[in-house]
């Protein structure tokens, strides 16, 4: 199961209560306070962890918890601290605040984040302390004086914070293929990298995204990331790859797939227009990012003349003819990945 959205409520451990004790031993009756202070409530921290790819073990437990702090005790012995509740995530976690109510969030839209992200997880091992523990409280030792030689006043442990927030994974790749239904991405992906997808001759194959590694000549490698395929109107929630567009704003370099023989009756060059018309509205800065074509399944009838139109819109964009199904141009495709991924020098940005 993919998870990449969830809701969670989180509460840090509260702090223990101090002590009120008096110091009580052979040949001393009335010794002076010593009530120890009780200990720190344990954090609820998140940590990103490259092992893990996606929320399925938050979505599981959507109540986080961490352990309270022990009370103070006798002879000025503070509480134990509470242990704190470490929660691996995936890199490229973005966490955000979040309402206490029934309504599902998993539903927002790309717009609708109008706070700003409180964290952003995106280098293996980094932690963000979600929800901070309370601290201890103070044990009658603290308030004697000369006054007061018999204090019994302490203090409660504090409480912990806690609070609603939304998780939310944006892979993480240096490309991302970006197409409509059966363009043919995964079998790109199957072609380029070891990643093996679920392919079938149907639109909607893939439910979920999908990174490959690419290796290069010179122990050079990069990551390409298959995004479930688009639909006009995807911006506004239309389809099923709504739910995935957040997955290309890491991409440095978009890598759109089209069908240039058509063979569903569509048309390449109004397909491009189109996907770059959807990217620019669910974010405009989408549109600058570097960006080359592949015009996949030349073996088809009528897929050189609309190879041509493509080339003649697009006159300054990479357009790379391919046969995924039949495995051609893909030693062209790896050489043109290997000089704009790693270099970035070979594309030129342009709009819609």
């Amino acid at each position: 199961m993919f998870v990449d959205r969830v809701k969670v409520f989180a509460q840090a451990g509260n702090g223990g209560r101090g002590c009120v004790s008096f110091r009580r031993e052979k040949f001393v009756p009335k010794g002076g306070p010593d009530g120890g202070d009780g200990g720190r409530g344990g954090d609820v921290i998140l940590q990103a962890d490259r092992h893990v790819d996606n929320l399925a073990n938050v979505f599981y437990e959507p109540i986080i918890k961490a352990k309270s702090g022990r009370h103070g005790k006798g002879k000025k012995m503070t509480g134990r601290a509470g242990a704190n509740k470490i929660v691996r995530v995936p890199q490229g976690t973005t966490v955000y605040p979040a309402n206490g109510n029934r309504r599902d969030e998993s539903h927002m839209t790309h717009e609708s984040h109008v706070e700003q992200p409180l964290a952003d997880l995106t280098r293996d091992r980094e932690e963000f302390v979600l929800c901070r523990g309370g601290g201890g409280g103070k044990g009658n030792v603290h308030f004697k004086s000369s006054r007061n030689r018999a204090p019994r006043q302490y203090t409660e442990g504090e409480e912990g914070e806690q609070g609603y927030f939304l998780l939310e994974l944006r892979t993480i790749a240096d490309a991302g293929l970006v197409g409509y239904p059966n363009a043919g991405k995964s079998t790109l992906l199957q072609q380029v990298s070891a990643a093996r997808p679920k392919v079938a001759p149907y639109p909607f194959t893939t439910l979920h995204p999908i990174v490959g590694v690419i290796d290069f000549p010179g122990y050079r490698r990069a990551t390409i990331a298959d995004i479930p395929g688009l639909i006009e109107g995807a911006h506004r929630g239309l389809g099923l790859g709504h739910e995935f567009l957040r997955h290309i704003m890491r991409c440095r370099v978009l890598i759109f797939v089209v069908d240039v023989a058509g063979s569903e009756g569509r048309n390449p060059v109004e397909d491009l227009q189109s996907l770059r018309r959807e990217i620019d509205l669910y974010d405009s800065t989408l549109s600058s990012r570097p960006w080359l074509v592949i015009a996949n399944k030349m073996d088809l009838p009528n897929a050189k003349k609309n190879l041509r139109a493509v080339q003649e819109r697009f006159p300054r964009i990479k357009v790379i003819p391919t046969s995924a199904a039949k495995g051609e141009g893909m030693d062209a495709l790896k050489e043109t990945l290997a000089a704009t991924i790693t270099n970035d020098k070979d594309i030129v940005s342009a709009g819609i």
